[in-house]
């Protein structure tokens, strides 16, 4: 059996007084708010205050235990069962006084803790698009890993004097949510996205934090975005760039047509004005890099052909290399 006189420094001729001013210079010291290791002393003390300051429960435990002294003088106790005997009021009394106790308690926690609202940290997420979605402008569902209010012990850490056993004292749950963010037109790379409140949660009313979405274009081989132009590198077959003609491009706003001159170079370039990106107020250009290809899949007749056209040609085109 637990000492109970022991657990609150006080001794069997202890007046209730005394024993509530034990009672209360030891909240203080130990209660989980305020020494969150003092949970398991902190039991200790709530169960030995509760069976001391109550009369009947406090002379049942002196009883079990001995706590008694000289015939010549009265223990607490004894003074105590008397004055029950004499008044059928005192549970009431004892309760009131507990009331009255329990709220000074608490004026102490806040005058001790005062609560601060305290605002969710920020969350900073990353996203890949490709040039594409960057120019049109798209929508995205992304998996972000939040910390919310832990839903057992509402933030609080503690419940009943020990640590929470959902969070394990951390006052926080982690999960995963699915958020859809809508990715504006004509983004650039790095450009970060403010979805706000969509962060961690606030602490003690505190608002949530806000997510950061970084935005990293994914690299591609044929186009390029400069400021508000679009560079892009144009395949055409040997023949158009002999012949010269009219070719289609597919751009992000449908196709478009371009006239080449014959005889058209590798690596030559076209500017189709007002087709690239309109950004502040301003449209860009669609600059187009021509680059001469050979078809991957060629028929016999094809080959044939380009073999006549060997014969019939005459010039070393790597006749002055060195000459620049």
């Amino acid at each position: 059996m637990k000492n109970f006189y022991s657990i609150l420094g006080v001794t069997p001729d202890s007046t209730f007084d005394e024993i509530k001013s034990a009672y209360r210079a030891l909240v203080r010291k130990y209660h989980p708010d305020i020494n969150p290791n003092g949970a398991n002393m902190f039991k200790d003390i709530s169960e030995a205050y509760e069976t001391l300051s109550d009369a009947k429960k406090r002379l049942h435990y002196d009883t079990v235990n001995g706590f008694f002294k000289s015939a010549k003088t009265k223990t607490f106790s004894e003074k105590a069962e008397e004055e029950y005997k004499k008044t059928t009021t005192h549970e009431n009394v004892q309760k009131k006084t507990k009331d009255e106790f329990s709220k000074k308690i608490n004026d102490i926690f806040k005058s001790k803790k005062k609560v601060v609202p305290k605002r969710g940290s920020d969350i900073n997420e990353e996203i890949s698009i490709t040039i594409k979605e960057a120019v049109k402008g798209c929508e995205r569902t992304i998996n972000v890993l939040h910390t919310t209010e832990c839903p057992h012990c509402k933030g609080r850490k503690f419940i009943n004097g020990t640590l929470c056993s959902v969070c394990e004292g951390s006052g926080e749950n982690s999960e995963h949510r699915k958020i859809t963010v809508k990715i504006p037109k004509n983004v650039k790379s790095g450009t970060k996205l403010r979805i706000a409140n969509e962060g961690n949660f606030g602490e003690n009313g505190g608002k949530n934090g806000d997510l950061y979405l970084k935005i990293n274009i994914e690299q591609n081989s044929r186009i390029q975005i400069v400021e508000n132009d679009i560079i892009f590198k144009v395949p055409i077959t040997p023949f158009e760039a002999v012949l010269g003609g009219n070719i289609s491009i597919p751009s992000f706003d449908g196709n478009l047509s371009l006239r080449i001159p014959a005889k058209t170079n590798s690596g030559q370039k076209f500017r189709l004005a007002g087709q690239g990106i309109k950004l502040n107020g301003k449209n860009g250009d669609l600059i187009v890099v021509i680059d001469i290809e050979i078809p991957c899949i060629l028929s016999d007749d094809e080959i044939k052909l380009y073999e006549k056209l060997k014969k019939l040609s005459a010039q070393n085109v790597r006749e002055n290399l060195l000459n620049g």
